[in-house]
């Protein structure tokens, strides 16, 4: 069954300009513009002398849409699926044109079932729950865009089906449905206050986004377009920029590690569930808006503002700060080989270096948090990605040594940093 459905989705998502065997993948692709961009947004937060990055808010966030991709891996087959089954058996127009017509009725499509689907994440729990990761970060910029839950495109893949039973192909969707998703980064940011002013009125703008991340009371779930504002407009949800935003979400989860930031907000509804003391009450939790609770639950109600907000953040030394950003370099590059070659691999293979990337990234949030354990599942990490190396790439014995003196010299490293900032506290 798992080759049967990687075939379909291998002959279904091949690139409209290029004759390949495997899909063409734009938002891997587009990895070093997206860092080039962040270099070049944070040179000028430094010029301008304004703080518009956090190191260990950035890092998390990166880590974010580094488990998304890597997660993505496993799940992209299963999302697209249902779509191509129905465009297979079901659509209305059996040959749809491919012009440019098309495209343009595909690209408003698209946009049209992203902006109820990003409605719905934020007005019904369980969605919210696949959602709220894009949210949780207390910054806004270009890093923030990279920040996805891992889950998300499970839920947000239903909302697409309707336009294979029109007929619109997998070939076109994946391709238009990736470039509505690209476009999404470049709003990300504080640097650009406005566009032109026809600009604002029919498209998605970093303006009408700081507003939708906003948890002022007045920004509270709107502005869901992606590439289009338009659709807010019609039904509702458009507000403008007016106060200073506020960041983040009402309830912070407090935390770096990239995987609990995942899991916090499924284990918060898992316990509310078996709290209510009846099911009408556990349905309306899981399909109610969020926050919801019974008349007779008094909950705290929380106004955010600019002047009374304060940002979660940890405290370590400068030199686990580097000890971090060093590793974190080489997760980075290890992230993009996997994601541009895991089809290479077997099952078995892609699961082990999943495993190793999640668990690297994990492991950075835990020193930015000082936990006690990071120490030792670092040094667990570090050996033991050196074994997976050397027996993945079937490496000579020299090949082992300096995989292994490189282990070797990274837990001597973090050992230092720990120790001097244990004794310096």
């Amino acid at each position: 069954f798992h080759s049967f459905t990687i075939s379909l989705f291998h002959h279904f998502t091949l690139s409209p300009f290029h004759n390949m065997d495997k899909p063409i993948d734009y938002i891997a692709l587009s990895i070093p513009i997206f860092f080039l961009l962040i270099g070049l947004e944070l040179l000028i937060s430094r010029l301008k002398h304004t703080q518009l990055y956090r190191f260990n808010d950035a890092i998390t966030n990166i880590s974010c849409g580094i488990g998304q991709q890597v997660i993505g891996v496993f799940l992209k087959t299963f999302t697209v699926l249902g779509y191509v089954f129905i465009y297979q058996n079901y659509r209305l127009i059996p040959n749809m044109p491919q012009n440019a017509l098309t495209w343009v009725l595909l690209f408003i499509g698209v946009d049209f079932f992203y902006y109820w689907f990003h409605r719905l994440a934020h007005e019904i729990n369980v969605l919210w729950g696949s959602h709220v990761v894009h949210h949780q970060s207390e910054e806004y910029n270009l890093s923030v865009a990279l920040r996805q839950s891992w889950v998300q495109s499970v839920f947000s893949s239903l909302f697409y089906l309707p336009l294979a039973y029109i007929g619109f192909s997998p070939v076109l969707f994946v391709t238009i449905a990736a470039f509505q998703t690209l476009y999404q980064f470049w709003i990300h940011t504080r640097i650009i206050n406005k566009m032109p002013a026809w600009f604002e009125y029919i498209f998605n703008t970093p303006s009408h986004h700081r507003v939708h991340h906003g948890v002022n009371p007045i920004y509270i779930d709107r502005n869901h377009g992606g590439t289009l504002i338009i659709f807010d407009r019609i039904f509702g949800t458009f507000q403008t920029e007016q106060e200073a935003v506020v960041y983040g979400i009402t309830v912070q989860p407090k935390s770096w590690n990239p995987l609990w930031l995942n899991l916090d907000y499924w284990v918060h509804l898992w316990n509310e569930f078996w709290q209510m003391q009846t099911w009408g009450n556990r349905w309306h939790l899981l399909f109610g808006n969020p926050g919801w609770h019974p008349a007779d639950v008094l909950v705290p109600q929380h106004e955010f503002n600019a002047a009374n907000y304060h940002k979660y953040d940890t405290t370590i030394s400068p030199q686990i700060n580097y000890y971090i950003l060093g590793q974190y370099t080489l997760i980075l590059g290890g992230a993009t080989v996997f994601l541009f070659s895991a089809d290479a691999y077997s099952l078995v293979i892609r699961v082990l270096l999943a495993v190793l990337i999640i668990w690297a990234i994990v492991n950075c949030g835990a020193l930015f948090e000082n936990k006690t354990w990071a120490t030792p599942a670092e040094i667990a990490r570090l050996l033991g990605t050196a074994l997976a190396v050397y027996f993945i790439t079937a490496a000579s014995l020299v090949g082992l040594l300096l995989v292994v003196l490189f282990a070797l010299g990274s837990i001597i490293w973090l050992l230092a940093v720990r120790k001097n900032y244990q004794t310096n506290n």
